[in-house]
């Protein structure tokens, strides 16, 4: 069996892949915006149709960048655990084990 880093690496495990597209909540969300996107691209014209494009873009890239600190943020503070918990020697284990 493979470790766990070169399951990652080879993409047999994908973070991404896990989420919530079976949520009927999120769902709806997604088609709200979906169906208000697609209104408003069709009845705006000229410059309000261009800056709302641009607000959406600006907005996508936004997201895009705000959900990859999340993800990071959240894989280093998951390392920290780890660390704090096999290394540190600021607590005796074995302790824990006389009990």
């Amino acid at each position: 069996m493979k470790s766990f880093i070169e399951e990652l690496y080879y993409g047999n495990i994908d973070p991404q892949n896990s989420g919530f597209e079976d949520d009927e909540s999120v769902q709806h969300e997604l088609r709200t915006i979906s169906e208000n996107e697609d209104w408003l691209t069709e009845d705006l014209s000229g410059e309000e149709k261009k800056r709302f494009l641009d607000f959406a873009d600006a907005w996508s890239a936004y997201n895009g960048d705000a959900t990859l600190d999340g993800f990071t943020t959240g894989f280093r503070l998951g390392a920290r655990f780890e660390m704090d918990t096999f290394l540190s020697d600021k607590a005796s284990f074995e302790r824990f084990l006389e009990n």
